[in-house]
């Protein structure tokens, strides 16, 4: 069984949903107190023992890149003026065993498509995908960890699944699970991107997580258009299922949809009450303020 030492971060999707201010700055760029969504990513990835990052990119996404480079007249100004401790988290935005890796989506036909842009830097190798939207807060091991655990016990592809609302199925892919949930994993039989609440196999949907075998970039190349006239990850992951198997882990942690204003403004304010220079005093400024609503 190979290691898994390579994570794909697709990030060239147009976030409309935060204009104006995605206008010309990438939403994987927007902040959670101090750190833009993607470096939570990243820094999940690496903490699992990714030491390859794919950045699927898009025309828009250069402050990415610019992100995850040295900034030398940065650097040089904070060790001038003796400030090591902003010094060294500008140097330690990734190890430096990390690679960075950067390809341009030519095409906007979705996230199954942009996984597939990656082969060339993936090749035969399992990967994690990871999409920055979805930050999910743990106290323990990331969600990654914990999936790496089901990967090393099955050999298989591992979906990141929560428990979502019937009226929410619409808005996940959701699995079709070979029974019950034993240890926050099960089988996998199937998939059903975006369904009806009635026609929904189960109540656990997909989130932005995933454990690949290779296998799934032939699946790609072979799955025609689906919803939203792109061709989607999920039903690449059913076609894969022919001939492989998948299981699901239901990681143990809290999911932010940082892709919709309001999980953006909840994962702020948790994460807030977590950082060490914030949190005090942040928490009594809610509670001063909760009294005037």
């Amino acid at each position: 069984m190979k290691p898994i030492r390579k994570a794909v971060l697709p990030v060239a999707g147009l976030g409309t949903r935060f204009l104006p201010a995605t206008k010309v700055s990438p939403k994987e760029m927007l902040p959670i107190v101090d750190k833009p969504l993607v470096q939570y990513a990243a820094e999940e990835a690496v903490a699992a023992g990714a030491e390859i990052l794919v950045f699927i990119t898009g025309r828009t996404k250069r402050p990415i890149a610019d992100h995850f480079d040295r900034a030398y007249e940065l650097e040089t100004e904070l060790e001038a003026r003796g400030k090591q401790e902003m010094l060294d988290l500008v140097r330690n935005v990734v190890p430096e065993h990390v690679t960075c890796s950067f390809i341009r989506q030519p095409h906007a036909l979705g996230l199954g498509h942009a996984v597939l842009c990656a082969e060339p830097v993936v090749g035969d190798e399992p990967f994690f995908v990871l999409l920055a939207d979805d930050l999910i807060n743990t106290s323990g091991s990331n969600c990654l960890q914990q999936m790496s655990e089901v990967y090393r016990q099955t050999g298989c592809s591992v979906l990141g699944v929560q428990q979502i609302k019937s009226e929410d199925t619409r808005k996940y892919g959701v699995i079709e699970p070979v029974g019950e949930l034993v240890d926050g994993k099960v089988e996998v039989s199937g998939l059903v991107e975006k369904p009806e609440p009635q026609a929904a196999p189960s109540k656990l949907g997909i989130v932005g997580r995933y454990i690949l075998t290779p296998g799934i970039f032939e699946s790609l190349r072979n799955t025609p258009r689906g919803v939203g006239d792109e061709i989607q990850l999920t039903d690449a992951i059913q076609q894969l299922l022919g001939k492989e198997k998948a299981w699901a882990c239901e990681f143990e942690g809290k999911r932010y949809d940082c892709g919709s204003k309001l999980g953006y403004l909840e994962a702020t304010v948790e994460l807030a009450l977590q950082h060490p220079d914030l949190k005090g005093e942040f928490a009594a400024y809610l509670r001063e303020f909760s009294r005037t609503l």
